[in-house]
């Protein structure tokens, strides 16, 4: 997560919302983030709704596009890079 936290500025200049979801609680959450410095959204998902919706493992990250297609997972935390050159792929930049 403090690697997404790093790179987040490339992240949205690529039009890109880092999220992490977990099923940690809202106030393990905050605690995180206040610790790490994160300031993207941490979800709570103590049911496990959002995550049997993309097959239910832990640790996978994604890449969704605006109409919610994945267009790429990989169990794990990739490289930043990679993540950014497949959303070079996928969108546009900013101006």
């Amino acid at each position: 997560m403090q690697a997404f936290q790093a790179d987040l500025a490339e992240f949205e200049r690529r039009n890109a919302q880092v999220l992490g979801v977990s099923s940690d609680t809202l106030e393990t959450h905050r605690k995180f983030a206040k610790r790490y410095g994160i300031t993207f959204p941490l979800i709570s998902d103590t049911e496990g709704a959002v995550m049997n919706l993309f097959g239910g493992q832990t640790r996978i990250t994604f890449i969704i596009d605006r109409t919610g297609i994945v267009r790429y997972a990989e169990p794990g935390l990739p490289d930043n890079e990679e993540l950014l050159e497949r959303l070079d792929a996928i969108g546009e930049k900013r101006p």
